[in-house]
């Protein structure tokens, strides 16, 4: 699948209540394949899930309801990345994943945003258009993830299976 086909009319959902990050995450897309819609409180995202298919959404997990609306997200089979502002912190992501995240992203490295989607967006799209979560998914596994430069912060146990890290991001 090439980088175009990726993106080809995908709609994506971003909530956060900061409008400058929203502006990076639209500044980073595909701007001629993807449509963006934003969203900058609960309420907002709320109309917006209940109103559209999105391929992909974007949650900030502070200041928006972020738990609520990834919830929400899982209840509608939308893949969903976790956005958040405070390095990886054992709870939050382990609270993510176990609310179906695709993946936990530090803002610190949002740079990382755009092949950390194009992945999800491969793994959830493949060929024969069966989303890979209803079979097995096709993604390396890892038993142990270090968190924060310490080698004692390890959450292995609720990755194993489904996961993979990458550049500092859990990919699911």
């Amino acid at each position: 699948m090439t980088h175009s086909e990726i993106w080809k009319d995908k709609l994506i959902l971003a909530v956060d209540e900061e409008e400058d990050v929203l502006d990076i995450i639209q500044e980073s897309l595909p701007e001629h394949e993807v449509t963006l819609h934003r969203a900058t409180t609960f309420e907002k995202a709320g109309e917006l899930l209940a109103s559209f298919s999105y391929d992909l959404v974007i949650l900030d997990i502070m200041g928006v309801r972020g738990f609520d609306l990834l919830k929400i997200a899982a209840i509608h089979k939308l893949p969903a990345v976790v956005l958040t502002a405070h390095a990886l912190n054992p709870e939050a992501l382990k609270k993510s994943i176990e609310l179906g995240a695709r993946a936990y992203l530090p803002k610190d490295i949002l740079s990382s945003l755009v092949p950390l989607l194009e992945d999800i967006l491969r793994l959830n799209y493949q060929s024969s258009g069966e989303k890979p979560w209803t079979k097995s998914a096709s993604c390396s596994t890892t038993n142990s993830v270090q968190i924060g430069g310490n080698p004692k912060n390890h959450i292995g146990p609720i990755l194993r299976g489904r996961s993979h890290w990458r550049d500092g991001v859990i990919i699911r």
